[in-house]
């Protein structure tokens, strides 16, 4: 397996990746524009797994400026996903331990996350890698537009 940054390539393996995560169709058109628009934004981070060329896995990662005390960035994570058929195979992982270090090399404080909290096998896997899920309470509201 390698971890990797992201290609346009990818993109429609992505989508697939989302909808059997999500079942929710994906646009790889409007997918592959915006990650063309995003990647020239060196604060967007996005990697691939691969096994082979198969994508197994993907998270973004968005690095987020602090204003007040030292004014050190934070990294945010979003979309972690890894195939069903690869998944407790060290894939996660594999993507978790190299968006730490980009966020080390970066000088990031703290990387934060959120997850659905129903998704106890998630909370668990964050819980293995460090996560602190009693430090703070994260809220989520849909807009409409």
């Amino acid at each position: 397996m390698e971890i990797k940054r992201m290609v346009k390539q990818d993109i429609p393996a992505l989508a697939m990746l989302y909808k059997d995560f999500w079942n929710e169709d994906s646009s790889t058109e409007l997918m592959e524009r915006k990650f063309i628009e995003l990647e020239e934004d060196s604060k967007y981070i996005f990697l691939s797994a691969l096994e082979g060329n198969h994508l197994i896995g993907s998270l973004s990662g968005i690095i987020c400026e602090e204003l007040y005390g030292e004014c050190k960035p934070f990294m945010l994570i979003e979309n972690l996903v890894v195939d069903h058929k690869y998944r407790r195979k060290g894939a996660g992982k594999a993507l978790m331990t190299e968006i730490e270090k980009i966020a080390i090399e970066n000088n990031c404080y703290q990387i934060l996350l959120i997850t659905e909290n129903d998704r106890t096998d998630a909370i668990a896997f964050y819980e293995y890698l460090g996560f602190n899920p009693n430090t703070h309470k994260g809220f989520k509201k849909s807009l409409k537009n």
